[in-house]
């Protein structure tokens, strides 16, 4: 008899099983059940999370439930889970496969309680802090620079909208034409309309997932997720992800988003975080087509400070602006316009306070009919700044799309789009697996251990020698 499952969903299983996260999760679940009677249970708490785990590879719980109760699969469980406790038999799976309700009895009163998932979130990203660094991420020895910022130590965060098991919204309703009977369909109240950032309305849950990922295939760890709140905090709740991600990953160097981000979340990544974005300035202007498709954009020009310089004829003094977050010299035309010169970016450096914070740097060399001398400008807004009512975090950017170093890091933003089209291979039909922001955050959160367990697995192998 051949296994039901293809070598891909094999090996994902073994990578999960080994996944050590999986465990440390399982551990921090206190489970009191007074219908135990002081029994042993029957199924150890780790498989309510490699069941839910399972959902992202069969996309439904009857299938992952058809799915175990094959000899096959569930002997190779089983023998899996001895080799990863060999001294502990109380850890072992019995011979009979575990089912449906034993997982949603799990699921429901433990796994998906609003306290116990904050505490497994936090477990999580301790745990993917460390696999990332195991498989050469994030490594604060790495290379790069702030000015040169490497791959390897760079996250990528984007919001994802997840399609809820129903269709209909709270408050719908369907009238009989025949009988008058009204009827109120099924509705996931958690969910909400959200804007993406092409300006299209969806219905659903949004979460923020951030992840870092390798040169090779599979190298993708998924640091953190956190859900949105409410439409329009999509940011706000980022940063709060992030600050609480931060002090795991003290080899980031940089943070890559879109333009959900505005000044307030800059500055608080530069000032308190102390890690660079990489993002685009939201434009001027956009022109659109007839079917309102974008087909110009206008970016802002903007007033940055006046720099007194020293040249060879004398001190000048130069104004400075920014455009889409470049920053350039800004010099009056004959017609009155403004016409901006970019400056060359040299170096990007920090400096850290007593307190904490963080301040940043950016050295630019001026063109030579200014001397070809290196200027230095502030990148975090202080209290000068917000005297003259001048958001520099919202108009300047550290690395901004006209530097060099801009495609090459933002580029990786399309990891962030390749994570949200799996997770939506990973659902049935396109829907939720589950109903709510809790039950779904955890659903994310076991997808990760999914996603991370075969990254570290991979790794593992590769550095086996080849003779084995």
């Amino acid at each position: 008899m051949s296994s039901p499952m293809g070598h891909g969903a094999l090996e994902r299983l073994e990578a999960l099983l080994n996944n050590p996260a999986v465990y440390a999760i399982a551990d921090a679940v206190p489970v009191h059940d007074s219908r135990q009677g002081g029994r042993p249970r029957t199924y150890p708490v780790y498989m309510w999370v490699v069941f839910d785990a399972l959902l992202s590879i069969y996309r439904s719980a009857r299938r992952v439930e058809a799915e175990l109760a094959h000899p096959l699969v569930w002997e190779r469980m089983r023998s899996l889970i001895r080799q990863q406790f060999p001294s502990e038999p109380d850890q072992w799976l019995p011979p009979a496969p575990m089912r449906r309700h034993h997982y949603l009895y799990g699921r429901t009163r433990y796994l998906a309680h609003p306290a116990m998932l904050d505490r497994l979130r936090k477990i999580h990203r301790e745990w993917a802090a460390r696999q990332a660094l195991e498989i050469g991420l994030l490594n604060p020895d790495g290379d790069g620079s702030w000015t040169h910022p490497d791959l390897d130590r760079v996250v990528h965060a984007d919001g994802k909208v997840i399609t809820p098991l129903f269709r209909a919204q709270p408050g719908d309703k369907i009238v009989n034409k025949h009988t008058g009977e009204i009827r109120y369909p099924r509705a996931d109240a958690d969910a909400a309309l959200h804007m993406e950032g092409t300006g299209e309305a969806v219905w659903g849950c949004k979460y923020v997932i951030a992840a870092v990922r390798g040169q090779q295939t599979n190298a993708r760890i998924i640091l953190d997720t956190t859900h949105v709140t409410q439409p329009g905090s999509e940011a706000a709740d980022a940063v709060t992800m992030f600050t609480n991600l931060t002090p795991h990953i003290p080899g980031a160097q940089a943070v890559i988003y879109d333009g959900a981000l505005r000044g307030v979340h800059h500055q608080t990544f530069l000032r308190h975080l102390g890690v660079l974005t990489v993002s685009r300035v939201a434009a001027a202007q956009r022109i659109r087509d007839k079917k309102g498709k974008a087909v110009k954009r206008i970016d802002k020009l903007v007033y940055v400070e006046t720099k007194t310089v020293s040249t060879p004829t004398g001190p000048v003094d130069l104004k400075l602006f920014s455009r889409g977050g470049q920053l350039g010299l800004g010099e009056l035309t004959d017609t009155g316009d403004i016409a901006f010169v970019p400056l060359e970016r040299i170096r990007t450096h920090r400096a850290q306070s007593k307190a904490g914070t963080y301040r940043w740097y950016s050295d630019h060399r001026l063109p030579d009919e200014h001397g070809g001398v290196t200027i230095t400008v502030r990148l975090h807004g202080n209290a000068d700044d917000a005297k003259r009512k001048f958001n520099r975090t919202e108009n300047v950017r550290p690395i901004p799309p006209d530097d060099p170093d801009f495609d090459r890091l933002y580029a990786r933003r399309n990891d962030a789009e390749s994570i949200n089209r799996h997770l939506d291979d990973t659902l049935w039909l396109g829907r939720a697996h589950s109903i709510g922001r809790h039950r779904q955050g955890l659903n994310l959160l076991t997808y990760a251990l999914c996603v991370n367990g075969l990254a570290l697995h991979l790794h593992r192998r590769r550095r086996q020698p080849a003779a084995a």
